[in-house]
């Protein structure tokens, strides 16, 4: 019998692997929840830049969806390298994060404050997806976003990180990088194979 593929779901805040992708909500993965909060009940209490409670090389997989974007530009890549040590051989990272270009675009454009895109939160605007979601803010201000990516610098700095190759998409509608890096070689192609399936269901055609 095939024992569990082990998922590391960081700043995973409320949401499970039922809020992730295709396959990592599959019944195949074990998902272990990482976040800074203890409020959010995660399996494990830690900051995304340090998470040495976590055994090296002990994940098949780590899933980051939109937590990046909360740290200084300089302690990116320290989280990055944590998620690079604490997978296996075979192991992948998919992370999920605003994209600047996009959004820059939509601001060159004289939209700043008008929706972009509804979300699950609600409707989100150029100014929203740069410096985080002005309502969330007032609540707490972790919620503000202190760095920005788009899919070149996202790409180089998991390479920086030791990550062997990687891949990136931009979800235009969303305004959303969805970048998948792993840790042994591999093709672009099959990268982008794995990073479709991955999101199959959840984006369609809105690509």
């Amino acid at each position: 019998m095939v024992s569990d593929m082990k998922l590391l779901h960081v700043g995973c805040g409320i949401n499970t692997k039922a809020n992730s992708t295709d396959i990592f909500s599959g019944s195949e993965w074990e998902e272990t929840r990482l976040d800074i909060d203890e409020n959010v009940k995660p399996d494990i209490v830690s900051s995304i830049t340090d998470m040495s409670v976590v055994e090296d090389n002990s994940f098949d997989a780590v899933y980051s969806s939109h937590n990046i974007e909360h740290l200084y530009a300089h302690e990116v890549p320290l989280a990055l390298k944590e998620f690079r040590r604490v997978l296996n051989d075979n192991g992948i990272v998919l992370i999920r994060c605003p994209d600047l270009e996009t959004i820059a675009q939509h601001i060159v454009d004289g939209n700043v404050v008008d929706p972009m895109y509804e979300s699950p939160a609600g409707p989100v605007a150029p100014i929203d997806a740069l410096f985080g979601m002005r309502r969330f803010i007032i609540e707490n201000e972790y919620m503000a976003h202190k760095v920005a990516f788009n899919s070149k610098l996202i790409t180089g700095t998991l390479k920086q990180a030791g990550f062997k190759s990687v891949y990136c998409l931009r979800f235009i509608y969303g305004a959303e990088l969805f970048t998948l890096g792993s840790v042994y070689e591999a093709n672009e192609d099959d990268l982008d194979k794995l990073l479709r399936s991955h999101l199959k269901s959840r984006l369609g055609n809105n690509w």
